[in-house]
This record gives structure tokens, C-alpha cells and sequence, in this order.
């Protein structure tokens, strides 16, 4: 269990409010108990990942079960509006979810957005199909949608704060790109997974049951994540909040609002909706609409544009956890500039070798904004959480992450589909990703540093006893080791 060391009151941290009269605290971290948050946390956004996975591999086959037999195309169509009707109440989510992560606390709010994901999932492969019980079937994968769409409001603002709070200053970048590493596997699992079941199944057990399969296995996956995460005991940073709200009556009585979160924090709002924004817009691009590009717009096999794609995602496994230790060595700024710099230098030239055509081609340009975009999914789980403090953490950044990634991220397919037909211009897609690029430069312009920093609002994390006593040291107090049981 972390356990917390006193530091010297007269000294001021880079913690909020630190000072004279604010006793701050070094937390000394259990690297087992930082281990499973880090588990419960990436399980979580895996799962969604894996719906996600799952979601558009299957598209053409729900078409067919949920919606009337006719167009092929109104049928696809049809499918992805339901899919797209969870983008539509994430941020009411991240509204609900936020807030409420602040004021019950990060544990409690993450094991019920952890129940709702998996039981939305979950219903989607019980939901009787259109020839069954008619339009009652489209209407419940709506339901379905809106229900998962709600949980993860919450999700990727809480289990990026639950980590963020959970590791110590020195490793936050590393233990953060484990979220996105769960992504990753988890589009990866949710793919493969209906890749493998197509080549096995018959096209008429597929559509008649198969694909109920993965959606069913959400069950299971959603009942360990819940477990996990109700062993983990509320975060250090949050329980020193509540420790401090209780020895003060004024501030127990008066807990952040939602006006707090967004007006009292309009500078990180507009900071952190400018990097979700290139971190998403450059996401969906690549993992989203690119396929759809290779199929329609170049037209290139489907399958293997599905699986360069897939083989992307595995080569951004490699290199994440690594990236995720760098942003610890040189900072989350440098990271993230490097990645819009290349997105702005680089899309250009990556695209127009995906237009050649050739699978190595294709390989190649992918791959290239692939390495790119890890320069945004290893940074910003630590660098997002970061830009607030300890009281208005959860539900500012679900709030500021739920609206950028609502108003850009997932239209991104969308406006370039529609910027494509109105130009008639095939390079749509690397002009978006550079005018993106440029909005992220400007935000890390205006950021501050966060790498080897204490949260805002938390005082100090450190791995050891030994890191704790240096670091009290360095604070000049004469009585450290009297106070450390040195």
C-alpha cells in the first residue's frame, strides 16, 4: 500500500496550494499495488477498444441482422449511425461520470462505468435480430450504443487520472502508455477475432449466430476488469484530498462544480481539447477511415487494407511502452512536438506513398504516420491528466476529452469523406492530419512540463524510501531523518 511521508510545510511544491499552511506529503508507492491499477486501468479501455474492433469488422453482418433486407448500402450505413450515436452522449458522460470521479472518488466511478461498458457490449450479442421481433431490434442496438457510449465518458478521463495518481512522478509516462497499450491490444483481440471467425464460420452460421460470439466474450472481460478494480483501494492523491477535506469543514461543504471544472479552468480546458484533438483527429485517420480510403477512394483489396492496418497497430505495440519511457527521460513536450512536427512534415509524403498502391508502399506510409501517432498515445495519459489539479482532475479532463474527441476525432471520417467529394482532391486526408498537427503545436507551445513533476494538487510520488529520503533531503529541513525513522 502507498504509504506518505511528511515534507517540510514551509517548503512550496509544485503541488497546488502547497505552503505555509498546507502540510504536504511524500507518497511512497507499492510498485504491486501500482501494478494492478495500471491492469484494472488498461482493462477498461481495452474492453472498449475491443468493442470497437469487433463493432467495425462486423458492420457488413449487423447490417443484415439489425436492419431491413434491400440497399447493401443504406443497410451499412444504418449500422454505423448507430455505432456513431455513442460519440453523440460521451460528452454528457464525461459531464456525469467527471464530477462525480471528484466527488465519490476515481475507485468507486470506475468499477460502474467498468459494469456499464461491459453490459452494454454484453446486450448487443443477446439482441434478437430484425426478421425476429422487427424494428424493436434496431431500436435495442441503439439502446445498446447509448449505453456504452454514456460509459465511456468516463472511462479514458478516469483511468488516465486513476494511473496518473496511482504512479510515482519519475515513471508516469511509462505506467501511462499502458492505457493505450490496452487500446491497442484491444482493437487488435476485437479484429482478429472476427477476422479468425470468418475464415472458420460459414457465411450463414455468421450471420445466423457467430457474430454474436464477441460480443458475448465482453462479459467475462468486464466481470475481471470489475475485479480489479474493486481490489484497488482509492488513489493516493485523491485520498490526501479527502483526508484534508475532512480536516477542514469549509472545503468538505464546498466541492467543485461543473463551472469550477470548466470556467475555473478554461486555459488546461482549451489546452486540452487542442491536443486531444491532433492526438484523435491523427487516431481515427489512421485506424478509422484509412482502410475505408484504401477501399473506396484507391481501390485497394479490402482485406488487405484491414490487415496492413492491424500489422500498424501491432508495430505501435512495439514501440509504445519504450516511447512511453522516453516522454520520462526528455519530457512530454518534446515528445509531442516531435509527433505534429512529423504529422505536418510527414503526412504528405507518407500519404502519396499509400497512393502508389503497392503493399509495400502501403506498408510503408502507414507505418510511418503509425510511429507518429505513438508519440501521442504514449504521452497523453501523462501529459493530459497533468493539466489539473487533484480536485477538478476527473471531471475536467473527461469533460475536455469527451467534447474534442465528440467534435473532432470521431467525425474526422466523415469531413474528409465529405472533403474528398466536395475537392475531388485525394490528398484531403494529409492536409487534415497537418492543419491538426499545427492546433497540437500551438497547445504544446503553451503547456507547461510535466515529466518528473508532482500532479498539481498532489504532493510528491516516489518509487522508494530511498527516493523519498533524497528528495526530503533536498528540501534542506534539519530534522529528515528524524521525521523518516532514518
Amino acid at each position: 500500500m502507498p504509504t506518505s511521508i511528511p515534507v517540510d510545510p514551509h517548503h512550496r511544491t509544485a503541488a497546488e496550494g502547497a505552503g505555509p499552511d498546507r502540510a504536504a506529503e511524500i507518497t511512497v508507492t507499492d510498485p504491486r499495488t501500482v501494478r494492478r491499477a495500471v491492469k484494472a486501468a488498461a482493462l477498461g479501455n481495452a474492453m472498449e477498444w475491443f468493442d470497437f474492433g469487433v463493432y467495425s469488422y462486423l458492420a457488413v453482418t449487423l447490417g443484415k441482422v439489425f436492419f431491413p433486407s434491400g440497399d447493401p448500402t443504406a443497410q451499412l450505413l444504418s449500422t454505423f449511425g448507430a455505432f456513431a450515436a455513442a460519440f453523440l452522449v460521451r460528452p454528457v458522460g464525461g459531464m456525469v461520470f467527471g464530477p462525480l470521479g471528484d466527488r465519490v472518488g476515481r475507485q468507486k466511478v470506475l468499477a460502474i462505468t467498468m459494469i456499464m461498458m461491459a453490459a452494454g457490449t454484453f446486450a448487443i450479442g443477446l439482441i434478437p435480430s430484425y426478421a425476429s421481433i422487427g424494428v424493436w431490434a434496431p431500436a435495442l442496438l441503439f439502446l445498446a450504443r447509448l449505453v456504452q457510449g454514456f460509459s465511456t465518458g468516463g472511462e479514458y478521463g478516469g483511468a488516465s487520472t486513476f494511473i496518473a495518481e496511482y504512479s510515482p512522478d519519475r515513471r508516469r509516462g511509462f505506467f501511462g502508455s499502458f492505457l493505450e497499450f490496452g487500446t491497442l491490444a484491444g482493437y487488435i483481440g476485437g479484429a482478429g477475432l472476427v477476422t479468425l471467425m470468418t475464415a472458420l464460420l460459414s457465411a450463414d452460421d455468421l450471420l445466423s449466430w457467430g457474430w454474436r460470439v464477441p460480443f458475448l466474450i465482453a462479459g467475462p472481460m468486464g466481470l475481471i476488469g470489475l475485479y480489479l478494480r474493486l481490489r484497488l483501494e482509492e488513489t493516493p492523491a485523491f485520498a490526501q484530498l479527502e483526508k484534508e477535506a475532512r480536516a477542514d469543514q469549509a472545503a468538505r461543504k464546498k466541492k467543485a462544480g461543473l463551472k469550477d471544472m470548466v470556467v475555473g479552468q478554461w486555459r488546461a480546458m482549451l489546452l486540452c481539447v487542442a491536443l486531444v484533438l491532433v492526438f484523435n483527429v491523427t487516431d481515427y485517420m489512421l485506424l478509422s477511415y484509412m482502410p475505408t480510403y484504401l477501399t473506396e477512394q484507391l481501390e485497394y483489396d479490402a482485406t488487405h487494407g484491414l490487415l496492413v492496418v492491424l500489422g500498424v497497430m501491432a508495430l505501435m505495440m512495439c514501440a509504445q511502452l519504450f516511447m512511453g519511457r522516453l516522454t520520462d527521460r526528455v519530457g512530454r513536450r518534446p515528445v509531442i512536438a516531435a509527433g505534429c512536427a512529423g504529422f505536418l512534415l510527414l503526412s504528405a509524403p507518407a500519404l502519396l506513398l499509400i497512393r502508389q498502391g503497392s503493399l509495400p508502399a502501403v506498408a510503408l506510409g502507414m507505418g510511418a504516420l503509425g510511429l507518429l501517432l505513438v508519440c501521442f498515445t504514449a504521452s497523453m495519459p501523462s501529459a493530459l491528466p497533468a493539466l489539473f489539479p487533484t480536485r477538478v482532475r476527473y471531471g475536467s479532463l473527461s469533460i475536455g476529452f469527451n467534447i474534442s474527441v465528440s467534435l473532432f476525432g470521431g467525425t474526422t471520417p466523415l469531413v474528409v469523406t465529405a472533403l474528398i467529394g466536395a475537392t475531388g482532391d485525394l490528398m484531403m486526408p494529409a492536409y487534415y492530419m497537418m492543419a491538426a498537427a499545427v492546433v497540437g503545436g500551438v497547445a504544446v507551445f503553451f503547456m507547461t512540463e510535466s515529466a518528473r513533476r508532482p500532479l498539481p494538487g498532489s504532493p510528491p510520488s516516489v518509487s522508494t524510501q530511498e527516493e523519498a529520503r533524497d528528495l526530503r533531503a533536498s528540501y534542506g529541513s534539519p530534522d529528515a531523518c528524524g521525521r523518516m525513522g532514518a
